[in-house]
């Protein structure tokens, strides 16, 4: 049996927006950071196609390579990198020159790196690690607002995307699709790879200032995209039981799935193990997962079965 969506059969408007009624239908946050372990960030201040990188163009003299998005896309799937398009908020930045970032997100591989994008060719020289870049300690503040794919991540998007700009203008970036348009408005955090959902726009600097101290807010936190879903969720859980709210705390040790329908997770944060059991089902519901689709949708959940801690 499907779950009723409250916004079908209801007049077009705000209430048929995906995000919107994910929201009134209470969609759990936690465990739904989609894989992002690394990330190439390309400043591309035109307007955005839906498929954000057949925005690149192919040089004159492009060494060969037919299609450069494609290329692009090609390389980044092989080494386990997320592309996204990036710009700064409302009319800045609007010059010739551009850049490009290189985000390791991986559990105690943390870094970022940026370097300058003379042409969108140039990014294939930032593959093959020709052009390393300059490293970064400087945090990195995105925010979904990739219109041409969800109009809600536009609309919950760029009010967010302003305030953080007003506080942290150099280091927030506008970026397209990240996964979840029904959580818009969407934040990440890099380089810890940190997902926040339904962020509202008086929440947004106080989330990247909490992260700037090194902690996250669970109460709008979607999970790390650094780990699987299953961490995810028993990182949520342990800190529902009072764990940290370190960024660096909750270190996955053990990860198994005794049952197609559950797992068993070990938690470490420092001389404390959180042993977290858990049981998921995927229940088909009858609501809109993007504004672009139609019912039905899926949704996958995590539940608690047990936790036990103890201190090495």
């Amino acid at each position: 049996m499907t779950a009723p969506d409250p916004s079908e059969g209801q007049p077009a408007g705000p209430v048929r927006r995906c995000a919107p009624a994910a929201e009134r239908r209470g969609d759990p946050l936690y465990a739904t950071a989609p894989p992002a372990q690394r990330w190439l960030l390309i400043e591309t201040p035109a307007p955005w196609p839906r498929q954000a990188l057949t925005a690149l163009t192919d040089a004159v003299s492009a060494g060969g390579v037919s299609s450069l998005a494609g290329e692009v896309a090609r390389r980044c799937a092989s080494a386990g990198i997320r592309p996204v398009l990036i710009k700064r908020h409302g009319r800045q930045g609007r010059s010739t020159d551009r850049c490009w970032a290189l985000v390791d997100s991986r559990p105690g591989q943390e870094s970022i790196r940026w370097g300058n994008l003379p042409a969108d060719d140039h990014l294939l020289n930032v593959l093959d690690g020709t052009d390393p870049g300059t490293p970064s300690t400087e945090p990195i503040y995105l925010v979904c607002t990739h219109g041409r794919h969800d109009a809600c991540c536009a609309i919950q998007g760029r009010p967010a995307a302003a305030a953080l700009t007003a506080a942290y203008p150099d280091r927030t970036w506008e970026c397209s699709h990240i996964g979840g348009d029904r959580f818009a408005a969407n934040l990440v955090f890099l380089p810890h790879s940190l997902f926040y959902g339904h962020v509202p726009t008086a929440e947004a600097v106080t989330l990247a200032t909490r992260y700037n101290e090194g902690f996250v807010v669970p109460k709008y936190l979607r999970g790390s995209g650094a780990h699987p879903s299953p961490v995810q969720a028993a990182q949520h859980f342990a800190r529902e039981a009072g764990a940290s709210l370190a960024v660096d705390a909750l270190q996955p040790t053990h990860l198994s799935r005794p049952t197609p329908t559950t797992w068993q997770i070990h938690l470490t944060s420092d001389a404390t193990t959180y042993e977290v059991a858990l049981a998921t089902t995927t229940a088909t519901i009858n609501a809109r997962m993007t504004c672009n689709t139609r019912p039905p949708g899926h949704q996958t959940t995590y539940t608690l079965t047990a936790l036990k801690h103890h201190r090495a």
